[in-house]
């Protein structure tokens, strides 16, 4: 397993960005997004396999998380999904990279469809887990109810009492979506504190709060040099980018039934694979099953 301390920070016009790379010099590039609420820690397992297998990984800290940092506290803390997606292309122009795969998780997730839908050209396959496509970039109340009810804790956030208790207890509340979103017995104590430890960077509750109360609530900080893309998000429905979707049976926050029904939205290729036993953490739960579908992926598409 790699060792996902030594770190270095890389500097866009937005960020001090805390990333590590790894893996063989001459391997190929794939960028690793974690999810909410997660870390890059998350990602060592399948890391480790995709560097013995040649590639080079790349996996930063998302904004508001571990030791990645704004460079103004002026700028708003914005969490839409253009603004992760940038952030993701600003480190890779600071690489030096014209293209990338990406494998991404929840949030990350999120990004990954984003980058495609806008910088197509910047990515050779994505790989995403957990999280459905969302056409338009479009947010809507669940029409199941079941779905609404596994979203609590987004219309909590929401609530002005709820944001307050939750900026109270921050990682009181991580710890309940890692108890209830997956199977029990995935995780250990020792292995939450550690992941936990990214949570205590001053933004991560600016940013947690901003990402969910601005898909729901007007009048949310909005940071408008992402303005131009959101436009641009608001109008693609369909992905040119060859995608694998990875959706645990067992998921607890988005049901599986989420990710149904989308290869129309898919130009370039889809598949979607849902694995059995498997909740909200597919990378940290079935490490190897992931690593084997993702990287079958994109050889088939490098």
């Amino acid at each position: 397993m790699p060792d996902l301390a030594a770190v270095t920070v890389v500097e866009t016009d937005v960020l001090q960005i805390e990333v590590q790379v790894a893996g063989p010099g001459s391997g190929r590039p794939v960028l690793l997004l974690h999810g909410w609420p997660d870390a890059p820690r998350g990602w060592r397992a399948i890391a480790g396999i995709l560097q013995e297998a040649g590639w080079r990984t790349i996996i930063p800290s998302l904004r508001g998380t571990g030791g990645t940092r704004f460079l103004s506290p002026d700028t708003p803390r914005d969490a839409q999904a253009s603004a992760l997606a940038q952030d993701a292309i600003d480190l890779m122009d600071a690489l030096g990279l014209q293209s990338a795969a990406v494998l991404g998780h929840d949030w990350g997730a999120r990004a990954a469809y984003t980058i495609a839908a806008l910088h197509p050209h910047r990515v050779s396959a994505i790989a995403t887990l957990a999280l459905a496509y969302q056409p338009r970039g479009v947010f809507a109340v669940p029409s199941s109810f079941t779905q609404a009810r596994a979203f609590w804790y987004q219309w909590l956030l929401c609530l002005d009492q709820g944001a307050a208790a939750v900026s109270r207890e921050p990682i009181a509340f991580a710890r309940l979506q890692w108890e209830t979103w997956s199977p029990p017995g995935w995780y250990d104590d020792a292995e939450f504190a550690a992941t936990a430890e990214s949570f205590r960077n001053p933004d991560w509750i600016p940013v947690t709060l901003n990402g969910y109360r601005s898909r729901y609530l007007p009048g949310e900080a909005r940071d408008a040099r992402y303005d131009q893309a959101a436009t641009r998000l608001s109008e693609i429905e369909t992905i040119g980018v060859p995608t694998l979707m990875m959706q645990g049976a067992a998921d607890y926050c988005d049901e599986p039934a989420s990710s149904e029904g989308l290869d129309r939205h898919f130009s370039a290729g889809y598949r979607r694979e849902v694995l059995d036993g498997v909740g909200h953490f597919p990378h940290r739960e079935a490490p190897e099953l992931v690593a084997e579908s993702v990287l079958a992926h994109f050889r088939a598409n490098a």
